[in-house]
C-alpha cells in the first residue's frame, strides 16, 4: 500500500470519530434533548447508520484493492465508496434541517449524487478485482 493511501487511510478512521459524535446527537434526539420529528428522527437514524457502515467498507475495499495486479482504475473508483459515505449522510442530516420539515429539502440530492458514488465504487473495484484475479 502506497504512503499516500496508508496516510489517508488514517485520517479516514479518525473520521469515525465524527460518526461516534454523530451517534450522541441521535441519543440526545431519541430522548427529546433535541426536538425533532418523525422525518428528522428517520433520516438521522439513516444519515449515521449509512455514515458507519460505508467508512467500513470503504477502507475494507481499500484493502481489497491494495494488491499490485489491481488496475488503478479501479483504485480510484472504489473510493468512490468512501465518498458516498459522506454525501449519503450530508444528504440525510442537511435535507431535513429546520424547525419541523414535513418533506426533504433540496439537499436530498446529495443523497442521490452518494447513491451514484456507490454504485460507481462498488462495481468499478468488483470489476478491478475480477480483471485482477483473471490476470494472476
Amino acid at each position: 500500500m502506497s504512503s499516500s493511501t496508508l496516510v489517508s487511510s488514517g485520517v479516514i478512521l479518525l473520521i469515525v470519530v465524527t460518526v461516534a459524535f454523530g451517534g450522541t446527537f441521535l441519543l440526545r434526539v431519541f430522548s427529546g434533548g433535541v426536538p425533532a420529528n418523525g422525518l428528522q428522527k428517520s433520516f438521522f437514524r439513516a444519515g449515521h447508520a449509512h455514515a458507519g457502515v460505508l467508512i467500513i467498507l470503504g477502507l475494507v475495499i481499500r484493502l481489497l484493492l491494495a494488491d499490485d495486479r489491481v488496475p488503478a482504475w479501479s483504485r480510484a473508483l472504489g473510493d468512490g465508496v468512501l465518498y458516498a459515505a459522506v454525501l449519503m449522510s450530508a444528504g440525510f442530516f442537511l435535507s431535513v434541517l429546520g424547525k419541523d420539515p414535513q418533506k426533504p429539502s433540496r439537499m436530498i440530492v446529495l443523497l442521490w449524487l452518494g447513491v451514484a458514488s456507490l454504485v460507481i465504487g462498488v462495481v468499478g473495484a468488483g470489476c478491478g478485482l475480477i480483471v485482477a484475479g483473471l490476470d494472476a
